[in-house]
Order: structure tokens, then C-alpha cells, then sequence
């Protein structure tokens, strides 16, 4: 092993590394490439293996820094995350490098930025996907410097990083090689500035509002291993009418977090308005002249193998039986929604059709549950008796940029985020979600309410700004007046377009290579 090479690759991992949110210092993001170009441009000539393996070192590096608290639920997981993803980003690096030798500099930067970005979509398209550690999201914290993904979105974020550490490279080889360095300096300098300037100036804009919704969020804070799912829901409703009967605002609507009312198995998905339960619950809102959008667990039963879904769980004697982690609103029966971006290993079998005849459920033994969910196929949008459009958004869907505008395009005027962040444990965990939560509230120019069953809990404005929260572990009720928006950003009306524009260049380039090679 070269000694210069694995400090530079040990450099570049913790440059990643130490720009992450939440306590990152950002700028480092834009020179995290740099140490890792150098060994690719010394080595790209001698040996394919070692600039695999010394990129592998760097992104194992980032992934453990930012990824560790996985463990605090699933200790497979963890390591089966961190360790997969660095395996991929070192191949879509080393594919750069191969490009480069074949095809020359100017093709090679080019494939480079695609490829990563592609390889960026990739990972928010599969059933394996852990969308984290998108660059983009290394921004989340710095806010005001990004009012532009409005426009872009978070793989706007991506581009940017991307091509300011090719800048830099270019200008750090330029100085080593005694040339005229200081043009590519100021080039690189200024494509950080100009786009924090633009975007400095978007936020100082001021846009009137006239329409408002109240609303109160409660975080429950309870322990979800030991205490949250142990109690059953008419417990849970008396202690809900408790911490309600303190609030200020009436006519108001109630967000609660990600599977608020806990009992398992849940309810029968037909049967639910019609339970005791619901009556009890929707009389006393009634009373109150408020709603609640709260997260509920249902199932459904299939008696033959015929009427069963893919996501349907064997039980026994031809029974099979779907389970929905789920959220309703009392003002409408009609309404309900069924979270879709399942957490793998926890919620979901990836590939189920395929792994399940294998493994059973072993990959789903790792985080309290062993059942995969049921889905929806559309991001549908609820209705309050006040005529308002929520996003009914369950805990991992806040982290998928493009999936989020589908609420948006079919109408939602805010985002009600519910959650329960408590399987992370006092770790790094819940600031990163509720710190990419204000991504989509810039993406969408959308106010976002977040209620958390540990934390954090809060109200985030359209610029990203978080207007007042619950800390962790603490229990708690905010209540306030939301923002309504009805505009649609040019993010969500076009989406991942830089994707697309990128899969275009790495499809031609790819093909090229291939052609000259033969």
C-alpha cells in the first residue's frame, strides 16, 4: 500500500465526512473530491484495482461518519448499507477513470458528473436505496445559500459540488505543475460565490400571504422499543384528549406522528370508521371543532392465494394478510393514505417476488418487525373540512426530492410530515431528517410541519427556515398559523431534469467508449 495514496484517500473521506450535516463545516464538500482526482490522474495509467480500492477507502470513510447511527436499530443494516454503497461509488469513480484513459479529459470530466448523478437517481429509484448521502443534501443546514433549488432541486446541489472540485482540482495541478493557476482560482471561487449571492437574494424576498391554517403538532415522546407499542389505542386516545384540551386554537387541524395509535395489529382497513375507537375519537374533535391527520396502522386479510397482493404476508392455512403503515383525517372517511417509500430491511423486502422464495424474512429480522408493508401507487393529497390540501408525508418519503413534488402537483398547499425518529436513539439520526426536511420546503416553496414521536418535532417556513421545534426526548405541543402556498416551482413542474440531461450524456459517452474500443 503507498503510504501518499492512503493519506490521500483517508484525506478525501474525511473531507467528506466533516462537511455533513448537522454539525458539518460545508465548504468542505467543495474540495472532498480533490485528494481522491490526484490518485486517480497518478494511477490512471498503472493499475484500474488500486484507484478502485483507494476511492473504496475514502467512501467507506464518509459513509461510516455519516451513517453509523443506523446501528442504534439495525446493526446489519448499518453495515450492510455502508459497505454497499461504498462499493458503488467506487465503481461509478473507477468507471470515470476508465473513460478518461479511453476517451481523453474533456469526454472523462463529462462522464464523471453524469455518471454520479445518474448514479445519485439510481440510488433514489431502487428498492435498495438509501438516499442520505445524495451531495446535495450536504446543504441542508446551510439553507439560505441554496434558495435556488427551487429551481434545481437537491441534484442541482450535486452539479454544483461536482464541478467546483474539478475546478479546484485543475487548479491545485496547474500550481503544482508551475502554471498559471489563478484564473482557474477565481473561476472556482466564483462558482461558489454567484450562486450564493442569487440565492441570498431570493431569500431576502418578501411574498404576502393571505390564507393560514391552524394547526398543532404533538410529539408523544415514547420510547418506541420498550413503551410506544405496548399500550393500546384507547389508552392513547385519553391521553391525546389530555394533551389537547390545552390548546389555544380552535377549528384547527391535529398532526400527529408516524403510527400515533400503535396497537397491534392495527385495524381492519374496511372496518376502521366503524369501530368504537374512531367514533369516540371523531366525537370528541367534533366537540373541539378540530381534525387530526394522524398515523395509524391497518391490515387487510386475503382467504386464498388468488386475491392476495405482491405485498401480501403468508400467515397460515391459506391466509395472507397486507399490513399498512398508514395516516387518516377524522373530517373525511374517504381519506386515507398508505405510506409507499418503505425503510429496507425494516418495511420492505427489496426485490420481494424474487428474495422471498430464498431468504423467507430474513432480511426483514432486523428492525421489530417482520412483515413488509403494502402500498399506494399515487401520492394522494388530504382535505381538510376547511377546504386546505395536506401532504400526508409518513417519516422516510421527506428524503426523496422528486417523489415529494407529486404531492404538491396534485395539490398540497402544506406538508405535514409525520414521523417517529426514536429507532436512531439520541444520534446524529434525527437532526439529518428533520435537516433535509427544509430541502423540500425550499424545492417546493411549501410550509412543513413535522410532529416527531421523540423528536424533533417542528414548523419550517417555504425559505427553510425552522420557526419553532420540540427537542429531542421531550414531550410537547407547538401550535401556530401555516402558510398556504398554491405556486408550483419550476422544480415541481420538471423534476429531476438535470438527471435526465445527465443520463443523456452518460448513455452517448458510454456507447462511444464502447464503439472505440471494438
Amino acid at each position: 500500500m503507498n503510504k501518499k495514496y492512503f493519506l490521500l484517500s483517508i484525506l478525501s473521506g474525511l473531507l467528506f465526512g466533516l462537511s455533513w450535516p448537522v454539525k458539518g463545516i460545508v465548504f468542505l464538500i467543495f474540495i472532498a473530491f480533490v485528494p481522491l482526482l490526484i490518485i486517480e490522474k497518478e494511477l490512471r495509467e498503472k493499475s484500474v484495482v488500486k484507484i478502485y480500492f483507494y476511492s473504496f477507502l475514502s467512501f467507506i470513510l464518509w459513509n461510516s461518519i455519516t451513517s453509523w447511527w443506523i446501528i442504534n436499530s439495525t446493526v446489519f443494516g448499518m453495515f450492510f448499507a455502508i459497505i454497499l454503497y461504498s462499493i458503488l461509488m467506487a465503481l461509478v469513480f473507477t468507471s470515470y477513470s476508465l473513460i478518461s484513459r479511453k476517451l481523453g479529459n474533456k469526454l472523462g470530466v463529462i462522464f464523471f458528473i453524469s455518471s454520479w448523478i445518474v448514479f445519485e437517481k439510481f440510488n433514489l429509484s431502487w428498492e435498495f436505496s438509501w438516499p442520505s448521502l445524495i451531495l446535495g443534501n450536504v446543504f441542508s443546514e446551510s439553507h439560505k445559500l441554496i434558495q435556488w433549488f427551487e429551481f434545481t432541486g437537491a441534484l442541482g446541489g450535486t452539479l454544483w459540488v461536482l464541478v467546483i472540485n474539478l475546478v479546484f482540482y485543475k487548479t491545485l495541478e496547474n500550481y503544482l505543475n508551475n502554471k498559471y493557476y489563478l484564473n482557474k482560482l477565481s473561476i472556482g471561487l466564483l462558482s461558489i460565490s454567484f450562486p450564493i449571492i442569487i440565492s441570498l437574494f431570493i431569500y431576502q424576498k418578501e411574498e404576502k400571504q393571505k390564507k393560514y391554517l391552524d394547526i398543532t403538532i404533538i410529539q408523544p415522546n415514547i420510547d418506541p422499543y420498550n413503551e410506544k407499542y405496548g399500550r393500546t389505542n384507547f389508552e392513547i386516545l385519553q391521553e391525546f384528549k389530555e394533551t389537547t384540551n390545552s390548546t389555544k386554537y380552535n377549528n384547527q387541524l391535529i398532526i400527529t406522528p408516524e403510527t400515533y395509535f400503535s396497537e397491534s395489529p392495527g385495524y381492519s382497513l374496511n372496518d376502521f370508521f366503524d369501530t368504537s375507537f374512531y367514533k369516540n375519537l371523531d366525537n370528541y374533535l367534533i366537540e373541539k371543532n378540530s381534525e387530526i391527520l394522524s398515523g395509524i396502522q391497518f391490515y387487510k386479510i386475503y382467504n386464498s392465494s388468488k386475491t392476495k397482493t405482491k405485498s401480501s404476508n403468508y400467515i397460515k392455512d391459506s391466509i395472507w394478510i397486507d399490513i399498512y403503515n398508514s395516516s387518516f383525517i377524522n373530517s373525511n372517511k374517504n381519506q386515507i393514505y398508505h405510506k409507499s417509500k418503505l425503510v429496507v430491511g425494516v418495511e420492505n423486502l427489496p426485490y420481494k417476488t424474487i428474495l422471498e422464495p430464498l431468504l423467507g424474512n430474513l432480511l426483514l429480522d432486523f428492525g421489530g418487525t417482520v412483515m413488509t408493508r403494502a402500498t399506494q401507487p399515487n401520492r394522494s393529497v388530504i382535505r381538510t373540512k376547511s377546504n386546505t390540501l395536506v401532504a400526508p408525508v409518513i417519516c422516510y418519503e421527506s428524503m426523496y426530492g422528486e417523489y415529494m413534488t407529486d404531492y404538491v402537483r396534485n395539490g398540497a398547499q402544506i406538508i405535514a410530515i409525520m414521523t417517529n425518529d426514536g429507532w436512531w436513539g439520541d444520534s446524529p439520526g434525527h437532526k439529518q431528517l428533520l435537516s433535509y426536511s427544509r430541502l423540500r420546503s425550499i424545492e417546493s416553496r411549501r410550509s412543513i410541519v413535522r410532529s416527531a414521536n421523540t423528536g424533533i418535532s417542528a414548523i419550517i417556513n417555504k425559505k427553510g427556515d425552522i420557526i419553532d421545534s420540540i427537542g429531542y426526548e421531550k414531550k410537547g405541543i407547538i401550535s401556530g398559523q401555516i402558510k398556504l402556498s398554491n405556486n408550483l416551482t419550476f422544480y415541481v413542474k420538471y423534476g429531476d431534469y438535470i438527471f435526465r440531461i445527465s443520463l443523456f450524456f452518460f448513455i452517448i459517452i458510454f456507447l462511444f467508449y464502447f464503439a472505440k474500443k471494438k
